[in-house]
Parts: C-alpha cells; sequence; structure tokens
C-alpha cells in the first residue's frame, strides 16, 4: 500500500492538513516530516512498532540515539536531566538545527535510550510544519534523521523520499525541498560539559570551551 503524499505549505500549514498527519500518527504511523535541517522519519512515543519500522528502514543499531522533538524547554526537562548552566545554553540556542544528547529521566522508554549511556537526544526544531503538528497532537514525537543506509547526508527532497519510501511509511509530509545538512549534535556530560559530536547546520561556537 502506497502511503499518502500531502503537500503542506512551509509557512503557514493548512490545519486540515496538520490534523489528518496527526491521525495516522495517533493511529500508530510512520511519518516523514519536515524539520529545520532535513526530513526526519518520525512516530508517536508511545508506539513501539512504529519505532521497529523506522529502526529497520535506518537499519540502525540498538546503540543509536533516537531524539525527542519537543516544543519547548519545558517538555526537555521532563525528559532529561541537566543544571542551570546547561539549561542556559540550551534556551540560548533552541528553537534550532541542534540535536542534545543529555542523561534521560526515568519518563523515557528504555527502548529509546543509548543502552550503554542511558542517554536521550532531545530537540525543539524551528518549522512551522513540525512546530503546528507537535501542538495538534500535545505531545513529542519520536525521530530519527532519514539517511538512507549506506549514505551519508539525509533526505532533503520529498518527490525523491517518496520515490524511495513510498511504501514503508505511512505519510510523507511534502515541506519543500529542504537543506540537506543535518542538525549539530551536542552531547552533555554528567557535569554538563558539552561534548561536540557533530558539526551540521547549526552553530558549534556556542558550545566550544
Amino acid at each position: 500500500m502506497l502511503s499518502e503524499f500531502i503537500s503542506v505549505h512551509p509557512d503557514n500549514p493548512q490545519g486540515r492538513f496538520i490534523k489528518k498527519i496527526a491521525e495516522i500518527l495517533r493511529r500508530g504511523g510512520v511519518a516523514v516530516i519536515p524539520t529545520d535541517s532535513a526530513y526526519a522519519l518520525c512516530c508517536m512515543l508511545e508506539e513501539k512498532n512504529a519505532m521497529e519500522r523506522i529502526a529497520r528502514i535506518r537499519q540502525i543499531s540498538k546503540t543509536h540515539n533516537f531524539t525527542l522533538l519537543c516544543r519547548d524547554l519545558s517538555e526537555l526537562s521532563t525528559y532529561a536531566r541537566f543544571d542551570n548552566t546547561v539549561f542556559r545554553l540550551l534556551k540560548n540556542n533552541t528553537p534550532g538545527p541542534y540535536t542534545f544528547i543529555l542523561p534521560a529521566t526515568k519518563e523515557v522508554p528504555r527502548r529509546m535510550m543509548n543502552e550503554k549511556r542511558r542517554t536521550i537526544g532531545l530537540r525543539v526544531p524551528q518549522n512551522a510544519i513540525l512546530d503546528a503538528l507537535i501542538e495538534e497532537l500535545n505531545e513529542p514525537l519520536m525521530s530519527c534523521t532519514l539517511i538512507m543506509p549506506g549514505e551519508d547526508l539525509p533526505e532533503n527532497d520529498p518527490v525523491e523520499i517518496n520515490n524511495k519510501l513510498g511504501k514503508l511509511v505511512d505519510v510523507i509530509v511534502d515541506g519543500g525541498v529542504l537543506s540537506s545538512e543535518p542538525t549539530t549534535v551536542i552531547r552533555f556530560d554528567e557535569d554538563g560539559n558539552p561534548l561536540i559530536r557533530r558539526i551540521g547546520s547549526g552553530d558549534p561556537s556556542p558550545f566550544e570551551s
């Protein structure tokens, strides 16, 4: 069965389309959604089967950090532990194209954590479509950057994504051609020190010592 392909206005998302995408996700679907960097594979936090489908598409290991897409910093504090110094760094650099890897709280399902470090990836993205969708769902989305097996860069063209994944996901949200650069990844250790794990579309300088 082919996935739905829904073109949404990138600046003024149509409410009826947002509601339709949200309903597909609530039913346990897997969606391809635009972010402020490239496209991401997304599902609801509690949908174990959808998460397993994403892992199969990406062909990723159990040590891979999945990322929660959140509305704001208040949601980040539900799922991750950090002190005031880290909070100020996060506040000054969100929303934006960063993925922050932080120690996870007990609210995070074990299957979403890095098993070795018990960490979780968190993002506060800046994309009107994604913002509207998270607001409609009223909870964070579980996500994974859409990088196909054997590729180094994420997918950025929804038409090409449809050609590759049209039978593997439930909905592809067309938000236009995006950057092919992934997020900048910052990992905070237990002492709150930032470590730059990957330089991408976010400016790394605020996190450099």
